[in-house]
C-alpha cells in the first residue's frame, strides 16, 4: 500500500505531527483533535510505503492509522525528569 500523505506540524506543542491522506486532508481528524492540535501548519508531502523509514514513527503503523481513522497522530518524545535536568541545565550555560 502506498499513500501520498501531507505532515503537519503544531503550532501548540513542539514536536507534535499529524499526518493525514493527501486526498482527505484533514476531513477525518476530529474536531476536537484539531482544536488541541491548533492550525495544522503544513511541512512536508511524501510517498508513505510500509518500507519508509521515519525518525520517531514505524511506517506500517502509520499506514494502518491512515487506512482506520484517517490520520495519524505522532506525540512528541517523552521526556524523563533526568533529561529535563540536562536540558535546563544546558539551557542557563548558554545565557
Amino acid at each position: 500500500m502506498k499513500v501520498l500523505c501531507d505532515i503537519y506540524r503544531s503550532p501548540k506543542k513542539d514536536e507534535m505531527y499529524l499526518y493525514v491522506d493527501k486526498r482527505e486532508g484533514t476531513a477525518r481528524v476530529p474536531a476536537n483533535l484539531l482544536e488541541l492540535f491548533g492550525n495544522p501548519q503544513h511541512l512536508t508531502t511524501l510517498l508513505m510505503t510500509p518500507e519508509r523509514k521515519l525518525a520517531r514513527a514505524n511506517a506500517e503503523k502509520v499506514l494502518q492509522e491512515l487506512r482506520g481513522c484517517g490520520y495519524y497522530l505522532q506525540m512528541p518524545p517523552v521526556v524523563d525528569s533526568e533529561m529535563q535536568e540536562i536540558a535546563l541545565k544546558n539551557s542557563k550555560l548558554q545565557r
